[in-house]
């Protein structure tokens, strides 16, 4: 009985801590000048991955990875939204170095980002031997300057075209047309080139958000005024779409993904900045569209408020605007070729289980949550063996799923009138929801995705799980 016991009681107590805290730091073997080197090499790779669009935590685990495979086990990183600090301590024999290196500009460009991520793995797969640090080291700090400084692999004339198709396939995806789809790609191609000149004059992004959003509705209340005049009907063009066709092209640049990926990640710092950006980028759009149909009221021209036209065009045609949607926006991102045709079937499958729900009667916001969470899970489960990142596919596929015409509808109603501006908020508050529902059921695709994938790696390397 006595032994039963003392079995039990060992049974019962536990082992040792899976999370690892306050952990040592051994003596280095490297040289002080190659392990500033290992370390500004590691905030180069963080801060390019930072600045091209990743998340904060892929962030972190690759400059760790990077420190790692020098020797620099206990290595630091921390992160906030602009900033990125490593330092290491050698021992007591040694003099403890702190780097930082701040990313002042963000942009989306997958095609530098994957070989940031590609030229990251090659340092990473084994543990450079000490003999040889300072030579992969300077080969990768050059290899690194090779990427940064290429030029863009499509011209700006061309990312024009994309945009404009994108912006065509985002009116036929509402219900619209040929012509509304002519007229809203037409729309984005004025929105983008003007955007690019004021972009070059150092204008911030809020107003280029606030000035694209007016051009968007300028031309929905030129559209008012002229097609009475012309042999068109209203309902055959309805300026509506056009406005809500380029409300999500702006939309589409927003790190919705990404913030939401740093809330749960533990990065809420680098969370709370990125959630204000899209915030703040988002009032732009509704300064841009708010301002123009106020003035346009004034003038007595007035629009008018265009109802869920969702379901209205074939099922097939939907899903392959989607996919078009998708593709262009991750061409327009600088995707390459493979990963925006993996991108396009991310956001047609997108649309597929989306209008799949809510022939289901479950709600926009829900729906659109479970749509991202299969993308976000299939991105994640096969992007690596498609050899493109997993960002690409999961940020590019809920791009269809954008609320650009709730947006405007809530707008409109809350510039309509003041008796409207509970039901203006309600729709603004649906959209926002629905970018919620959006950002968190990619991040748990993801997380839920992971797990999976490094089992069946194991699996398949015969390893023990």
């Amino acid at each position: 009985m006595r032994w039963d016991v003392r079995r039990l009681a060992q049974r019962a107590v536990g082992g040792p801590p899976t999370i690892p805290v306050a952990v040592r730091v051994r003596a280095g073997e490297l040289d002080l000048p190659t392990v500033h080197g290992v370390l500004e090499l590691g905030l180069r790779v963080g801060e390019a991955m930072l600045s091209l669009g990743a998340a904060a935590a892929d962030v972190t685990t690759m400059i760790q990875r990077v420190t790692s495979a020098f020797g620099l086990e206990g290595a630091q990183v921390d992160l906030t939204f602009t900033s990125i600090t490593a330092s290491y301590d050698p021992g007591s024999l040694g003099v403890p170095i702190t780097v930082m290196r701040v990313a002042r500009m963000r942009t989306v460009d997958y095609d530098r980002l994957a070989k940031v991520l590609d030229l990251a793995a090659d340092v990473t797969t084994r543990r450079v031997p000490i003999s040889e640090a300072a030579a992969i080291l300077e080969r990768a700090h050059d290899d690194l300057d090779v990427i940064l400084r290429a030029p863009h692999p499509y011209r700006p004339a061309l990312v024009t075209l994309v945009l404009s198709a994108m912006a065509a396939a985002v009116a036929l995806l509402l219900g619209g047309g040929p012509w509304v789809a002519l007229v809203a790609g037409a729309t984005t191609a004025v929105i983008d080139r003007v955007g690019r000149r004021l972009a070059r004059w150092g204008l911030p992004a809020f107003f280029l958000q606030a000035v694209g959003a007016a051009i968007a509705t300028a031309v929905a209340v030129l559209l008012l005024v002229l097609v009475p005049r012309l042999p068109v009907e209203l309902s055959v063009l309805p300026p509506s779409l056009v406005v809500a066709s380029g409300i999500v092209v702006l939309l589409a640049g927003l790190s919705l993904v990404g913030a939401a990926e740093d809330a749960l990640s533990g990065f809420h710092v680098t969370a709370s900045g990125r959630v204000f950006e899209v915030m703040l980028l988002t009032l732009g759009v509704v300064v841009g569209i708010g301002a123009v149909l106020d003035v346009s009221r004034r003038l007595g021209v007035a629009l008018d408020v265009v109802h869920d036209l969702g379901g209205t065009a074939p099922f097939v045609l939907q899903i392959a605007s989607a996919a078009v949607v998708a593709g262009a926006w991750a061409v327009a991102s600088f995707a390459p070729p493979r990963a925006a045709l993996v991108a396009a079937a991310a956001g047609g499958g997108a649309w597929a289980a989306f209008a799949v729900l809510r022939f289901l009667h479950v709600g926009p916001a829900v729906a659109s949550a479970g749509a991202a969470l299969l993308v976000g899970f299939a991105a994640e489960s096969w992007g690596p063996r498609l050899r493109v990142p997993s960002l690409v596919a999961s940020a590019c596929g809920i791009v269809p799923l954008l609320p650009g015409l709730a947006i405007y509808r809530g707008l409109f109603l809350v510039v309509d009138d003041s008796s409207s501006l509970g039901a203006g908020a309600q729709a603004l508050l649906g959209a926002a929801m629905i970018g919620l529902g959006l950002a968190a059921g990619v991040t748990l695709g993801e997380l839920v995705a992971a797990p999976v994938r490094r089992a069946a790696w194991r699996r398949r390397a015969g390893r023990p799980g």
